[in-house]
C-alpha cells in the first residue's frame, strides 16, 4: 500500500507546538525544582545526621534517582505511545508528575519520621523521573510530526524552551519564597510552597494538552496497521542499535553544561566558596530567560542553514568555556561568571538542544519513534545527566576542593558531542529530512 504521510495544516501544527511547549514547562518546573531545593535544603532537612559533604552527596544522589527511572518511563510510555498514540501518554505523564511533585512538598523531614523521610523522597523522585521519562519523546514527536517539513526544528523548539521557562519558574519560585520568608523559615518549611504550587500549573497544562489533536504521522501509522508491534522498544534497538549510542554521545554537551552551571555550581559556590546562594539563583534566572529567545533563534537558523554547523559550534563552545568559567568562580569575578554562564548555557547548551527534536526522532521510523528516540534520550539523561552534580561534587571532594577535574569532565563531554555531531549524517536543508517519507516508498519500507 503506497500512501503519503499527511501534511500538517498550520492550525494543527501550532496547536501541537503550543501543547508540547506548555506541557514541557510544567514537567520541567516540577523536575528542576527538586534539583534547586536539593542543593539548598535537603542536606539539613533529610540528612542532618551525616557529615556536611556526605549530606550534599546524599542530596544529589536523590536528585540522580529521578534520572535512573527516566529510561523506564521512556520504555513504558514509548511502548504505549507507539501503540496507542502520543497524546494519551502525554496526559498521563503530566498527571503523574504533578501528583509526585505536590507530595514531595508534604513529606515530613528527618526529625519527624527519621529515615522514612529520605526513603519517601527517593520514591517520589523516582515517580518524577518515570513521568518525565515519557514526556520528552511524546512532546517532541507531537511537535515534529505535526510541523511543516521545512521547519521541524523551529516548531519543535518549544519543547526545549519549556525547559527554560520551567527553570525560570522553579528558580523564581524558590527565590521569591526565600525572600519573603527569610532563610530560616525557607529552610524549615517554606521550601515546600513551590512544590505545592505545582498543582495549579498541572491543571493549566492538562486543559491545554487535552485540546491538541493526535499526531498526523501516528494516525497514518494506524491506517497502515503499523502500531500493533508487541515490543516496539526491542524492535527499535534491534533495527537501530547505533542510534542509541549516538544520542548518548550527542547529549553530553547539553547535560554537562546545564547541570554544572545551574545545579552543581549553586552548591559549589555556596558550600565551598562562600557565595550568597541568591547569586547563582539569579544567574540561573538569567540564562533561563535568555533561552526563551536563543533556542528558537538557533532552531530557525538550523532549519535554514543546517543542523550540523549549529550543533558542532555549540558543543565546541562549551569545551572552550569550561576552564574560564571555573577560573571566574574561583576569582569571584562577577561579570566574568555571568558572561561565561551565558556562553555555556545560552550558546553551547541552547545551540545543541535547538536541533535535538528532529535530529533524534528522525533516527527511527514513525512506528518506533516514541520508543526509540524517547528511550535513547532518557538513557542518555540517566547516564550523563542526573549524576552530573553528584559526580562533580565527588570530583571536588577527591581533589581537596579544587575544580580542575570538574572542568576536565565538562570539557571532555563537550568534545565528544562535537566530534560525533561532525561525523554522523544529519537532516536539515543540506540533506533530505528522513521524517518526511517520499510518496513512492511504502510506509512499511520507509520505517
Amino acid at each position: 500500500m503506497h500512501t503519503n504521510i499527511p501534511a500538517a495544516d498550520g492550525t494543527r501544527a501550532r496547536r501541537a507546538a503550543i501543547g508540547s511547549f506548555v506541557g514541557a514547562v510544567v514537567e520541567w518546573y516540577d523536575f528542576l525544582l527538586y534539583g534547586i531545593v536539593a542543593a539548598l535544603v535537603f542536606k539539613s532537612q533529610f540528612f542532618p545526621s551525616v557529615a556536611p559533604n556526605i549530606g550534599i552527596l546524599a542530596a544529589f544522589a536523590t536528585f540522580g534517582v529521578g534520572f535512573l527511572f527516566r529510561p523506564l518511563g521512556g520504555i513504558v510510555f514509548g511502548h504505549f505511545g507507539d501503540r496507542l498514540g502520543r497524546k494519551r501518554m502525554l496526559i498521563w505523564t503530566m498527571v503523574l508528575m504533578g501528583v509526585a511533585t505536590a507530595l514531595i512538598g508534604l513529606v515530613p523531614n528527618f526529625a519527624t519520621i527519621g529515615w522514612f523521610a529520605p526513603l519517601a523522597l527517593v520514591i517520589l523522585r523516582a515517580i518524577q523521573g518515570f513521568a518525565v521519562g515519557g514526556e520528552w519523546g511524546g512532546a517532541a514527536l507531537m511537535a515534529v510530526e505535526s510541523a511543516p517539513s521545512k521547519w521541524k526544528a523551529f516548531y519543535s523548539s518549544g519543547v526545549q524552551v519549556g525547559y527554560s521557562i520551567g527553570l525560570i519558574l522553579a528558580t523564581g519560585a524558590v527565590s521569591a519564597v526565600s525572600a519573603l520568608l527569610g532563610d530560616a523559615a525557607f529552610t524549615t518549611w517554606g521550601w515546600r510552597i513551590p512544590f505545592l504550587l505545582s498543582a495549579a500549573l498541572v491543571l493549566v497544562g492538562l486543559w491545554i494538552r487535552t485540546g491538541v489533536e493526535e499526531s498526523p504521522v501516528f494516525e497514518q501509522a494506524v491506517a497502515e496497521s503499523l502500531t500493533q508491534r508487541k515490543a516496539p522498544v526491542i524492535e527499535a534497538i534491534r533495527r537501530h542499535p547505533g542510534a542509541f549510542l549516538k544520542i548518548i554521545a550527542l547529549r553530553l554537551a547539553e547535560l554537562f553544561t546545564m547541570y554544572i552551571v545551574t545545579t552543581f555550581a549553586l552548591s559549589y559556590t555556596t558550600n565551598e566558596l562562600g557565595y550568597e546562594r541568591q547569586f547563582m539563583l539569579n544567574v540561573a534566572l538569567l540564562v533561563g530567560f535568555l533561552g526563551i529567545f536563543s533556542i528558537p533563534a538557533y532552531a530557525y537558523a538550523s532549519d535554514r542553514f543546517g543542523r550540523r554547523p549549529i550543533f558542532v559550534t555549540g558543543a565546541a563552545t562549551g569545551a572552550l568555556a569550561a576552564v574560564p568559567f571555573f577560573l571566574s568562580l574561583q576569582a569571584a569575578a562577577v561579570v566574568a561568571i555571568v558572561v561565561l554562564a551565558v556562553i555555556l548555557v545560552n550558546v553551547s547548551h541552547d545551540m545543541v538542544v535547538s536541533v535535538q527534536q528532529p535530529l533524534f526522532t528522525e533516527m527511527f521510523g514513525p512506528e518506533l519513534r516514541y520508543s526509540g528516540a524517547g528511550v535513547g534520550y532518557q538513557v542518555a539523561a540517566a547516564v550523563a545527566g542526573g549524576f552530573t552534580p553528584f559526580i562533580a561534587s565527588a570530583l571536588v571532594g577527591w581533589n581537596d576542593g579544587s575544580w580542575y577535574f570538574v572542568a576536565a569532565y565538562l570539557t571532555l563531554g563537550c568534545l565528544v558531542s562535537a566530534v560525533v555531531a561532525a561525523l554522523i549524517k544529519m537532516g536539515g536543508p543540506e540533506a533530505e529530512p528522513t521524517s518526511e517519507i517520499p510518496s513512492h516508498i511504502p510506509l512499511t519500507e520507509a520505517a
